[in-house]
């Protein structure tokens, strides 16, 4: 299986790295393949300019970072995302990426209708969010709205077409003990390592 990974945080000592070491040492030790888009590392702009806008319109990606990543998720069976929750929702990079990389008539298509979309990603599987955040859980789901959940599941990938979408939110990341820790990084590292 070829999974690609969408990573974004700008700090390598963070618990999100953490988490991708072990999604990529699961991934790797049950034979897959693994793609890393490092967001940060790639000095990915995720500015949407007036050119970006009319390629949208026109159906067609224009920057060439934005269209290699798409090419290289047309390969992906499982399509990853790790990041932090800032202020409620995705870093601004993460955002940007959604915004020039889920993009028609590359990762999706409109019904004829027009109200509708189709995934053009017909060889990807499942998708997997990963996320670190401070806010409580409970907190994070009544007073905030899972805001993840509507903004990024259900407005955006789902809506796009994509099924199979699970995600892992870690919660309390700063107040969380290095047991803690440990226990959720061997639970991504178990989730990965299977066939």
């Amino acid at each position: 299986m070829n999974i690609v990974i969408v990573y974004n945080h700008p700090y390598k000592g963070s618990f999100c790295h953490a988490l991708l070491e072990s999604t990529i040492k699961g991934a790797k030790l049950a034979g897959h393949t693994v793609d890393i888009i490092d967001l940060d590392s790639d000095k990915f702009n995720p500015v949407m300019s007036g050119q970006d806008l009319l390629a949208f319109r026109n159906h067609e990606a224009s920057d060439p970072q934005a269209i290699d990543y798409i090419n290289r998720i047309k390969k992906a069976d499982h399509l990853v995302l790790i990041f932090p929750i800032w202020w409620e929702l995705m870093p601004a990079m993460m955002k940007g990426f959604i915004d020039k990389v889920i993009f028609p008539g590359s990762t999706y298509n409109y019904t004829k209708s027009g109200y509708g979309m189709i995934s053009t990603l017909t060889k990807l599987k499942s998708t997997t969010i990963i996320t670190t955040m401070n806010t409580p859980k409970i907190i994070y789901r009544f007073i905030f709205g899972n805001a993840l959940q509507k903004a990024l599941i259900k407005g955006t990938l789902k809506k796009s077409g994509l099924k199979n979408v699970k995600w892992h939110s870690f919660n309390m990341v700063k107040a969380s003990s290095d047991t803690t820790r440990k226990k959720w990084l061997k639970l991504i590292e178990k989730k990965f390592s299977h066939k």
